[in-house]
């Protein structure tokens, strides 16, 4: 039988270990691989190498260059492949090196694999995941540290899940392999490295499901990926200061949890948003129109605030590359504002 866990149980589980947020995603897939044979890897250097960011690991010895195939260096072409093998009754994980590199195949996940089943009148699936890392602050610059999930989250047919814990690493992938139409996973390069609990089992996160790894009175922060952390650390810094937050983690951008936000944010009164993507027309944007579309409008105490990366391509300089993304002191700085206690 299939587990299926909300992230925090996922994460509290008995047989949960401390794995990296890398080794949890190689764990799911290498579960995912020993109980369907349907399921492959396909991307550049995923096989002998390991992979760009050594998450595929030793995935290629344990599993042969038949089910961890390594490709040309073009994304068009093995995307446009793994949407093939999708329709073909394979479930093919297409890795990117880096998201900014989708650019190079969106003609394959946004006319193609988002829109097949619909245009076939629902005769075919296309059950591909592809993952990609995204995010800035590992020094790589504006063409390999980019924030696009707002991109695939307007596109109706992707859903789209952005992890910010190594359960949810494993949990979500493990569902997004179940999935039979296209899913998006977005990893953040700098939480690979981050651990905490993951299961032993192969447990499943369900996709369009927040979670709540927080609950206060003053005001929610609503994030995504690697600002969850951050607005979690930023938390506990207020509750020195007498603030109490809660954190909402979307998880799962489409399909959105509206009802998990509007619920919080109706408990507290008062959100503030906060996402690494810049600001103009970001996934916080719709959070937002959907706050004051709805009843929890009038439960508001103060406006609702947003807190993104600045309107820039993400700089090379150390410097200037942590000063256009929020950092804790900033979401700090923002709740206290919205707090009313500065």
């Amino acid at each position: 039988m299939t587990a299926v866990l909300d992230g925090t149980a996922a994460a509290g589980a008995a047989d949960a270990r401390t794995l990296t947020y890398a080794e949890a995603v190689r764990e799911a897939l290498g579960q995912a691989m020993a109980e369907d044979e349907r399921v492959l890897l396909m991307g550049e250097d995923v096989g002998v190498y390991g992979g760009a960011f050594g998450v595929s690991g030793d995935l290629f010895h344990r599993f042969g260059p038949e089910r961890v195939v390594d490709t040309p260096i073009s994304e068009l072409g093995f995307v446009g492949a793994g949407v093939g093998a999708a329709m073909a009754g394979l479930r093919p994980v297409v890795e990117i090196q880096f998201s900014d590199f989708t650019c190079q195949a969106m003609d394959q996940i946004v006319n193609q694999a988002a829109k097949i089943h619909f245009m076939l009148g629902g005769a075919a699936h296309v059950p591909m995941v592809l993952r990609a890392p995204g995010g800035s602050g590992t020094g790589a610059a504006g063409q390999h540290s980019q924030s696009l999930e707002a991109w695939f989250a307007h596109t109706p047919g992707l859903k789209v899940v952005m992890p910010a814990t190594a359960a949810d690493a494993k949990g979500l992938l493990l569902s997004a392999i179940d999935d039979p139409d296209p899913v998006v996973v977005l990893e953040h390069k700098l939480l690979y490295k981050a651990s905490g609990p993951v299961p032993e089992e192969a447990v499943r996160v369900p996709l369009g499901v927040a979670a709540v790894p927080r609950r206060g009175g003053d005001l929610t922060m609503v994030a995504t990926g690697v600002m969850v952390g951050r607005c979690l650390e930023a938390a506990e810094r207020l509750a020195g200061e007498g603030v109490s937050a809660s954190v909402v983690d979307v998880r799962t951008l489409s399909p959105f949890d509206a009802p998990t936000v509007l619920r919080e944010v109706e408990a507290t009164g008062r959100a503030l948003l906060v996402q690494e993507a810049p600001r103009h027309v970001g996934f916080m944007a719709e959070v937002a129109a959907r706050i004051v579309e709805s009843d929890a409008v009038y439960r508001l105490r103060a406006p609702v605030a947003r807190l993104c990366g600045l309107d820039t391509p993400i700089p090379y300089a150390p410097q200037l590359e942590r000063a256009v993304v929020p950092q804790v002191d900033d979401v700090v700085a923002a709740a206290v504002r919205l707090a009313g206690v500065g």
